[in-house]
């Protein structure tokens, strides 16, 4: 692998109730991550990147527009834009994609932790927040099939319970994590 190449690399997806734990977590990032983070959240459709300036103001680590055939960079937080999918390459560089809808949402949080998991393997740590759906719960299985790590939002502290608690029920995840949890255990990747 060359020098700098993203050997480790960081998912976090949510939905409903999700934003409030992001806020909490993003000023707590470490400084110099040797790793990427990823955040894909599902979203309306916009031309906006008013997500992407909310979360640079919290947090000293440079946010960065994921655009088709961006270069997946250690130390940067990226997030995934509305209406499309986004898919791993093993070259480092990222997909956009507008297939169908998954679980009623494009991004999916499954599409994006399988892809990823294919690619990176026992590299990927996949948070799980807080969304009223069941996307992503796929997605973490593939993550932990492939030797990677699953985080989920304790759901007795998620706003929407629904996601986090269709993760456990169809694996068991590596943490359940209180938002405090979540931001330390991204300090110690």
């Amino acid at each position: 692998m060359e020098k700098g190449q993203v050997k480790k690399l960081v998912l976090i997806g949510g939905s409903a109730g999700s934003i409030e734990v992001l806020m909490a977590v993003l000023p707590r990032l470490p400084i110099g991550m040797d790793f990427p983070i990823v955040v894909v959240l599902h979203r309306k459709s916009s031309d906006d990147n008013t997500l992407e300036e909310l979360f640079a103001m919290k947090t000293h680590v440079p946010v960065r527009e994921i655009e088709d055939k961006t270069r997946i960079e250690n130390g940067s937080l990226y997030v995934v834009p509305a209406d499309y999918h986004l898919l791993f390459e093993s070259n480092g560089t990222v997909s956009l994609d507008v297939s169908e809808k998954v679980h009623y949402s494009r991004p999916s949080i499954d599409v994006v932790f399988e892809s990823a998991a294919a690619t990176y393997k026992e590299g990927v740590v996949a948070i799980l927040l807080s969304g009223s759906n069941a996307d992503g719960a796929l997605g973490c299985v593939r993550v932990q099939e492939n030797g990677g790590t699953v985080v989920v939002q304790n759901p007795a502290e998620a706003e929407m319970p629904f996601m986090p608690n269709s993760a456990i029920q169809l694996l068991k995840p590596d943490f359940i994590a209180s938002t405090d949890d979540i931001a330390s255990l991204i300090g110690r990747i």
